[in-house]
């Protein structure tokens, strides 16, 4: 009993435990794993430890619970997200959150190794590690129980029966001692049991009396619960239950509309409301990401308006290109009103809201192809009024078109140039609309922009407002409600901040609130709206949410300029392509001048009104025109130049009558201006014998009168086509050049004997050539004229081969002059160097000369002008006097009043009558003092 006493409850530790001690000793150090929260907490029992365990909403809300876990099998079972399992086992099962983690060995048990198990495997090695283990063997059976020997009935004899008694002995008196210690320690504590005994009617008195005061306590809180807060907190309760009822309305009426979206969006695209069906479906989108945000039978209605959203874009693609044919390649009448213009509206801004800012080039694809469908029409409509051509046995188009005769295919080509207009003035319609889309949502952005500076600007001059409030309210660390009570306060103080504080005609929107959904703004209907019209008169209204920057808006409105410029360039190419299909046979460059210049005067007129629609010029048709007109100034040049041979070649230098309608011609030539006359139908007209060219006559060859008309006739092709200015100067020089080379070969250098077939060149022939060289040159100085009015400022310097020429011109007259002047000093060498002073008087060789003096006088009067006949003849009187002079000398003749003077003197008086009595000389000087040699 003693030993009882003393022994310890606390099993002291034996030597077998010291490694087990040594872990838990070294584990003190390290902190030990938390435990997991109850889920789901018991109602508090009183117990400070237990409210303690408890978990806390405030304290607990970072530590880690089984929510936390990665691998909650219901989560990932249930997981929506998961597009697929894996073949593995426990990712299959578990999802793919599922992750394989190492655990951690616990710092609680020690690290047990096979050492520890080395004594107990040496134990039952003999027994349970046999090869022949057998538990049914009895040896075996009775080796591993050895208690099966209490059992045996006769066995080995009194052996065993001795030991098993002494076993149960044993036992009876550890239970003897037992029972010895309980009644000792009950004996130690019968005082306690008594007086427990003793005051256990009297603490059932006061738990009585007790539950008597509890009864009493409790229906006196009924009573008062029922009559002050039941009827309250049943108020407050329908209250609460009414305004979560609204919620719950007001959130199943939003469900609903929701639920309708998909329905009213195949609705509104039905009648190809493409930016009402997007605004619809971001709304619904925003509504579903703050409204109705975890409902689960919405969980894929927003991935669905993702692709009803995808599929928008196709189908605006789609209808902007339906839409882009059928307006290009409707009838091209004059009108050019807008197809569909408000359907137009609709597209684009559906285009710009969903940043497809490539249906630009859609447009540009279908003007390239509407522009050879034009062409390609024209020509079959063309081609099917013309008999002549069968269009069975000529199949290709370009085959049939080459077929056609100058005026017919002029006429396509007219029919072409004004589809072409039509076709831009509609493209031109089109992209302006376009671009008052883009202009208005530019100018939106900028509207936009400003009212947030505004609103930027307010609200920092409220932050100072306030600061400088809260300034006020603070005095060294302390607010003055510290020190003062609020009726104490300055006035503008409280009224600014019962104003910030405390708004009168609105309450603060809650949850519990009945009024929530009129505090929540729907962000469609808070979204600002700007309207503006169209050219066509339709309204713009730009709502907030066009999500483009000023850069891209610039962008595209430069793009739309762009594509009107290149539906220019696509015309003027389409044009060229056509025109070259028509002058692979030459066709274009056998055209005659007036031809030529209706086709070059229609091209011009295409080409300004294209300029005129786009605003750009284009340059490929211009180029095209260029080249056609340059092979036309060659052709033009070629054939008036080998004309002009002809002519001089058959020219006989002799004066040909003047036609009435060349005298027309010349008196066109008024005030510089230089234009072919129209011919005027009447009487005919009987040639004149002098062209008058104001005032003056010139006495001319057919050749010069047919140069007069071909120099107009450059002139005038210079006023139809003038961008071959320059080319027709250099050609008109080359002519007027070879005219004066060609014509001084012939006249002067005799060639016409060889060409024509003359058989001498007279003093007619030089003077004729001469006076038609004055004609030239006097006109020369119009032509500059007409081309400098032509010319731009930096190709002035091509006027200097007028000035060459003109000189060139002057030259040949002055050679002209001379050798009239050496044909007669050629024959006074001939006829003086015979001359003897002797009778008869006048002599021979006086009445010789005076007769071809008169012959030449008769030859060049009414060819050269009186001053020229005066200057031409003093010239030939000098050459006289020379020669007479010379003979004199010879003769030994002088001047002293000898019968040989007088014979002289009278021979050179009927010299100078004669000369003087010719038309024209009367008043010459004739001074014959010069041919006396002095008086020796």
């Amino acid at each position: 009993m003693a030993s009882s006493h003393s022994s310890s409850p606390v099993p002291q530790a034996s030597s077998s435990d010291v490694f087990f001690k040594k872990e838990v000793e070294s584990t003190k150090h390290i902190r030990p794993v938390q435990s997991l929260p109850d889920v789901c907490p018991k109602e508090p029992t009183g117990d400070s430890h237990s409210l303690c365990d408890a978990p806390s909403l405030v304290a607990d809300q970072h530590r880690w619970t089984i929510y936390h876990s990665k691998v909650n099998l219901p989560a990932a079972l249930n997981d929506p997200r998961l597009a697929k399992r894996e073949s593995d086992f426990f990712t299959k099962t578990w999802g793919q959150d599922f992750v394989d983690t190492e655990v951690m060995p616990s710092f609680y048990l020690p690290q047990i190794s096979k050492e520890h198990f080395a004594i107990y495997q040496q134990e039952i090695s003999q027994i349970f590690l046999k090869p022949d283990f057998a538990l049914e063997d009895p040896l075996t059976f009775n080796s591993v129980l050895p208690w099966s020997h209490f059992n045996t009935a006769g066995g080995k004899g009194n052996r065993d029966a001795a030991s098993s008694k002494l076993l149960q002995e044993k036992l009876s008196h550890y239970l003897d001692i037992v029972e010895v210690n309980i009644a000792h320690q009950i004996s130690l504590r019968s005082e306690a049991f008594f007086h427990a005994m003793t005051s256990q009617h009297e603490l059932q008195d006061y738990l009585k009396k007790t539950s008597q005061a509890v009864k009493m306590l409790r229906d006196k809180i009924a009573q008062i619960d029922k009559v002050m807060c039941e009827g309250s907190l049943h108020i407050l309760r329908l209250a609460l239950t009414r305004n979560n009822c609204v919620k719950v309305y007001n959130k199943l009426k939003l469900m609903a509309t929701v639920h309708q979206t998909q329905p009213t969006v195949q609705v509104l695209l039905s009648t190809s409301e493409f930016v009402g069906a997007l605004d619809l479906i971001a709304t619904t989108q925003e509504v579903l990401q703050q409204e109705l945000q975890g409902i689960h039978s919405f969980r894929h209605l927003g991935s669905q308006l993702c692709e009803l959203e995808k599929l928008i874009d196709k189908m605006m693609i789609a209808e902007f290109s339906t839409y882009s044919h059928s307006d290009l390649n409707r009838l091209l009448e004059d009108d050019c009103q807008i197809l569909e213009e408000e359907r137009l509206v609709s597209l684009i801004f559906g285009l710009l809201k969903q940043r497809k800012l490539n249906f630009l080039e859609i447009y540009g694809e279908e003007m390239i192809i509407t522009a050879k469908n034009i062409i390609k029409q024209c020509v079959i409509n063309t081609v099917s009024k013309i008999e002549e051509i069968d269009t069975e046995v000529v199949v290709k188009l370009a085959d049939q078109m080459r077929l056609m005769n100058f005026p017919q295919w002029f006429d396509l080509l007219k029919d072409i140039f004004s589809k072409f207009t039509v076709f831009l003035q509609r493209v031109k319609a089109t992209l302006n609309i376009v671009r008052s889309v883009v202009l208005s949502v530019l100018d939106k952005n900028q509207r936009t922009r400003q009212l947030e500076e505004t609103s930027e600007q307010k609200n920092a001059a409220k932050d100072n407002s306030l600061d400088t409030e809260v300034a006020y309210l603070t005095h060294e660390g302390m607010f003055i409600s510290d020190a003062f009570s609020e009726g104490e306060l300055p006035p503008g103080i409280t009224d600014s901040t019962s104003q910030r504080n405390v708004s009168p005609s609105s309450e603060p929107c809650s949850s519990d609130s009945v009024s929530e959904p009129e505090c929540t703004t729907d962000s469609s209907s808070s979204k600002e709206q700007i309207s503006s019209l169209t050219p066509g008169g339709v309204e713009l209204v730009v709502s907030e949410d066009m999500k483009l920057t000023d850069l891209e808006l610039d962008k595209l409105a430069n793009s739309i300029q762009e594509l009107l410029y290149n539906a220019s360039d696509i015309c003027h190419d389409r044009s060229v392509k056509f025109l070259m299909a028509r002058a692979k046979d030459g066709f274009l460059e056998k055209l005659n001048s007036s031809e030529f210049v209706a086709l070059s005067r229609l091209m011009e007129t295409f080409i300004l009104d294209t300029e005129q629609i786009c605003g750009r010029k284009s340059m490929s048709l211009r180029g095209a025109l260029q080249s056609q007109a340059n092979k036309f100034v060659n052709r033009f040049h070629e054939e008036r130049k080998t004309k002009l041979s002809l002519l001089l070649e058959n020219e006989r230098w002799k004066q040909a009558d003047v036609p009435a309608e060349f005298q027309d011609l010349v008196d066109s030539i008024t005030d510089g201006k230089i234009a072919l006359p129209e011919k005027k139908s009447g009487e005919e007209r009987k040639p004149a014998d002098f062209l008058i060219v104001e005032g003056q006559p010139y006495a001319v060859v057919g050749t010069v009168l047919l140069l007069i008309r071909i120099i107009l006739e450059y002139c005038q092709c210079v006023d139809n086509i003038p961008s071959v200015t320059t080319d027709m100067l250099t050609r008109l020089s080359d002519l007027l050049k070879y005219f004066n080379s060609r014509s001084c070969q012939l006249v002067l250098g005799a060639g016409a004997l060889q060409v024509v077939g003359l058989k001498t060149i007279t003093t007619k022939n030089l003077a004729l050539s001469s006076r038609c060289l004055q004609l030239i040159v006097h006109y020369i100085p119009v032509i500059r004229a007409h081309f400098e009015a032509r010319l731009q400022p930096k190709q002035y310097s091509m006027l200097r081969h007028f000035d060459h020429i003109t000189k060139d011109y002057h030259d040949h007259i002055a050679e002209i002059s001379a050798k009239l002047v050496a044909i007669m000093d050629s024959l006074f060498d001939k006829l003086l160097s015979k001359y003897e002073v002797k009778a008869p008087v006048p002599s021979t060789c006086f009445r010789n000369i005076c007769k071809q003096m008169a012959k030449m006088h008769e030859a060049i009067y009414e060819l050269l002008p009186e001053e020229q006949t005066q200057m031409l003849f003093l010239r030939i009187n000098a050459s006289y006097k020379i020669h007479m002079k010379r003979q004199l000398s010879r003769l030994n003749v002088v001047n002293d009043g000898g019968p040989q003077n007088g014979l002289v003197t009278a021979d050179v008086a009927f010299y100078t009558g004669n000369l003087q009595a010719l038309k024209g000389l009367k008043d010459l000087d004739l001074n014959m003092a010069e041919i006396w040699e002095q008086k020796r």
